[in-house]
């Protein structure tokens, strides 16, 4: 007949989920009740509201005691309250709530540095005590993983999700992470949304502070999706200082205006060149073009970032310039910048919703198509949607 310490020896082989420590070594077994021979209550302590934990958990804990002949294994479960969904019938939807605040990292045009910009952001934010994720929803270039240093790691399934990477403090989960390296993607419209959805409800966030969300360029199927799909607390927009760079931006501001999410800031990469020689800041692209833009769109500069070798060379080797040379210029300007970016979220915060960007077609088609596919079946002579877009 198995006593009360058995019992507590074999909860010391259940491993807390996503953890690969017991829930004896975390100290969440408060006390433990034999009800007879073949039954017992565990109670316990943690520090997870979702549900699929405690579901992981009951599977676990049965099969482990089952081993000693407790058949019947009730849970006793103390846990926080499940965070307050920002998002509710009034206010439109959120798949994730868990996540306190969402911040759409993005830029009018590709090649700008957004992922660089996301990496070091995110980190500075964890250095500065915030729990922060990243989330590469950049289907098509997802860099991440190769700037966090976990290119080629293989994800762990817990359930029937997938965990987080951790680095540098920070969760990271990448589109490129769970598919074949090099493998193009040739996706339309449909499969994006989909895809962006998934890396919201289908992988094991924690609960957040913030999660940064580092998006494709331009603005598409991606950047709506997302905005319909969580209540985006605000949207930071990346760019160079050319003329050429900030009309694209632009596009990317007036987005975030269409979907109704508050504007953070401009980060402006390549603002001058540092020489690594001689430290001194030249002035190679031009500097400080983004203020005009940033009045225009009643936001600010969150910092002005040069071209400095030292950032090249920490993403391309898993080894972020915010952390790995914190007394650099370009790490202090981040750090700069994720200050009054944290700022801004906690001004903002309670006010993020979505309700106004609801989708009114059903899941996957676009506006147009459905558009379209009425107008062809009033008028079966004509051979493409409404709209010309051919869906």
């Amino acid at each position: 007949m198995a006593t009360v310490a058995d019992i507590k020896e074999e909860l010391g082989k259940v491993l807390y989920p996503g953890f690969q420590k017991s829930i004896i070594e975390f100290g969440f077994v408060k006390d433990v009740e034999l009800v007879d021979n073949e039954s017992c209550v565990v109670h316990l302590d943690i520090t997870s509201s979702a549900s699929e934990v405690e579901q992981q958990l009951q599977r676990d804990i049965s099969s482990t005691l089952a081993a000693i002949g407790i058949t019947t294994a009730t849970l006793n479960l103390k846990k926080p309250e499940a965070p307050k969904q920002q998002s509710n019938s009034v206010s439109g939807s959120n798949i994730a709530p868990q996540i306190k605040n969402f911040v759409m990292v993005s830029s009018g045009k590709g090649g700008v540095g957004k992922s660089t910009t996301t990496v070091n952001l995110a980190i500075a934010a964890a250095m500065q005590g915030k729990k922060v994720g990243i989330l590469d929803a950049d289907i098509y270039g997802p860099n991440i993983p190769r700037m966090m240093g976990l290119q080629g790691q293989e994800v762990a399934v817990v359930g029937n999700k997938a965990k987080p990477f951790n680095a540098y403090g920070v969760d990271v989960m990448s589109m490129g992470s769970l598919m074949e390296e090099g493998q193009a993607l040739i996706w339309r419209g449909a499969m994006i949304m989909k895809a962006i959805q998934q890396l919201l409800r289908d992988i094991l966030w924690e609960e957040l502070d913030i999660l940064f969300i580092d998006m494709p360029p331009g603005t598409g199927d991606a950047q709506l999706t997302l905005a319909q799909s969580v209540p985006v607390t605000c949207g930071v927009n990346v760019t160079t200082p050319q003329h050429v760079a900030l009309d694209d931006s632009k596009r990317s501001l007036d987005m975030f205006a269409k979907l109704h999410i508050p504007i953070a800031g401009i980060v402006e990469n390549m603002s001058g060149f540092i020489c690594p020689e001689c430290k001194t800041e030249s002035d190679i692209f031009g500097m400080g073009t983004c203020d005009a833009l940033a009045d225009q769109y009643n936001t600010q500069v969150l910092g002005n970032l040069p071209i400095e070798p030292a950032i090249r060379e920490g993403g391309d080797s898993g080894k972020p310039i915010v952390y790995c040379d914190p007394e650099s210029v370009s790490a202090k300007r981040y750090m700069i910048a994720a200050s009054k970016l944290i700022a801004y979220v906690d001004e903002v915060s309670d006010k993020a919703e979505n309700a106004s960007i609801q989708p009114t077609t059903p899941p996957g088609v676009s506006a147009c198509s459905t558009a379209g596919a009425a107008s062809s079946a009033q008028t079966e002579q004509k051979s493409h949607s409404g709209c010309g877009c051919g869906n």
